[in-house]
């Protein structure tokens, strides 16, 4: 009779199974555009190996910049947490694994009875065994739970290589951004070294009486306003050395060393770009963030489907087996045990609706994962589309931004010349200088631009990450 209740507790389970459980799809079409709207880079040297992109700061002929950008990933708290991140969910995903296994206990008891009647004697019953419980996922509630924790362990494990190439690219332009205010600074000193030329120039002929002191006082006042612009840009490369050093905790001498053993940093060029396939979704599908948003679906997804199944009845099975002794009156009976069952099946009748709650705060969190999914992918394309488009403008304007230059620098050397042999006024000379100081500065900034294009293309391009295979 035993055996026959358990087979029809297992048989009615079975059948419950039919009532399917349905959860939301685990992709989601991401809705990327059919192709980029921007430019994509003429020269693309990787041969589109997303690879190569780990690795991509190793090949701009700066080993300074390769260094500090593995000094502050070794230190950054934004990839230290990344890292307790995916142990965090690890451990979730083998707890979570766990639950399908039977678990195994072993259990030792002793007891003394005693009882009132002479003919019963006193007795001490010790015990040592095995217990093994098991509940049997009849509707994949907890497979729905391992599933979940999977989906954030991969969605962790891509979330740490975001963090490394998000340090990356920042310290990348700190140092470019450094760079960059270096040659501002030499800009602005031989700027002020010249006007304190023409100012030197200027007293001497107004004391010989061939100038007026009011064009003494102007020369002097425009030494003077260029010696502080000078002094200006150099507190903001000082500024920007502090930054380098909280971004690569190196102490600040050993730096400045560094910084000064190697040669300024070029700017990035087409040479040293970025791979970026012809269609969005090939590019999308490296980027870690949109993959970590995709994983979030998936175990919300996951969710879902355990949440509902909560709401059907569970099935269990327990069981031991162990050796027992009893000792009375001074003989001792030892037996080895074992037990199997009950069979136990639980069903849900009455929670007030807690049960269904839950399921409908599944649902509202899937919703939201999808709509962060999607609003993901639309970011991804709009950082790619931004970097092409500035690339491209970096690119058309370099050839113009030279041209004036070099113009502006000829006509700077001729008024500077005809005003030193008294056939220009000063005011001419300082035009001629401003205009010249611009185009100096234009040129800088564009460089300066045209990196800061090449790294956020690197950073919206992935960073060399790549999907799991299993994915």
């Amino acid at each position: 009779m035993r055996y026959t209740l358990c087979a029809f507790a297992v048989a009615a389970a079975c059948a419950l199974t039919g009532c399917g459980l349905t959860a939301p799809a685990r992709q989601v079409p991401p809705q990327e555009p059919a192709q980029w709207q921007a430019p994509l880079p003429t020269q693309l040297p990787h041969g589109g190996a997303v690879t190569e992109l780990s690795g991509w700061w190793r090949s701009q002929g700066d080993p300074l910049l390769a260094q500090l950008i593995e000094a502050a990933q070794e230190v950054s708290p934004t990839v230290a947490s990344a890292r307790s991140r995916i142990g965090q969910a690890r451990a979730e995903r083998t707890a979570a694994g766990a639950a399908l296994a039977p678990g195994v206990t072993g259990v030792v008891t002793s007891s003394r009875t005693s009882q009132q009647q002479a003919s019963v004697p006193s007795n001490t019953t010790s015990q040592a065994f095995v217990q093994a419980s098991w509940e049997i996922d009849l509707f994949g509630a907890n497979r729905a739970a391992r599933d979940a924790a999977q989906a954030r362990l991969d969605s962790a494990q891509a979330g740490w290589h975001d963090a490394r190439v998000s340090v990356a690219a920042e310290t990348a332009n700190a140092y470019y951004g450094l760079r960059a205010c270096e040659q501002l600074l030499a800009v602005a000193q031989q700027d002020a070294q010249s006007r304190a030329d023409t100012a030197r120039l200027t007293d001497l002929t107004a004391q010989a009486g061939f100038q007026a002191p009011a064009t003494a006082a102007q020369a002097r006042a425009s030494a003077a306003d260029a010696n502080s612009r000078a002094i200006a840009q150099r507190a903001q490369c000082d500024v920007n050395v502090k930054a380098l050093v909280a971004l690569t905790a190196l102490d600040e001498p050993t730096l400045r060393n560094r910084l000064g053993a190697a040669t300024s940093a070029p700017p990035l060029s087409p040479a040293q770009g970025i791979a970026i396939a012809a269609l969005p979704a090939q590019t999308l599908a490296q980027r870690p963030d949109v993959f970590t948003a995709e994983r979030e679906v998936a175990a919300a997804s996951f969710e879902v489907a355990g949440a509902q199944a909560q709401r059907y009845p569970k099935l269990s099975l327990t069981g031991s087996v162990g050796r027992g002794r009893v000792h009375a009156e001074g003989q001792n009976v030892t037996a080895s045990t074992w037990n199997l069952g009950p069979v136990q099946m639980t069903l849900p009748i009455f929670d007030a609706g807690t049960r269904r709650a839950n399921v409908v705060a599944a649902q509202e969190r899937y919703e939201a994962a999808v709509t962060n999914y999607r609003g993901s992918v639309r970011q991804a394309v709009r950082e790619v589309e931004e970097a092409l488009v500035n690339l491209q403008a970096t690119d058309e304007r370099a050839g113009d931004a030279q041209t004036a230059l070099e113009g502006y620098r000829s006509a700077f050397v001729a008024t500077e010349d005809r005003y030193k042999n008294g056939m220009a006024s000063l005011l001419e000379l300082e035009d001629a200088r401003r205009t010249r100081l611009a185009a100096e500065n234009t040129m800088v900034g564009l460089q300066r631009e045209r990196s800061a294009a090449w790294i956020a293309l690197y950073r919206a391009a992935g960073g060399g990450w790549s999907r799991p295979a299993q994915q």
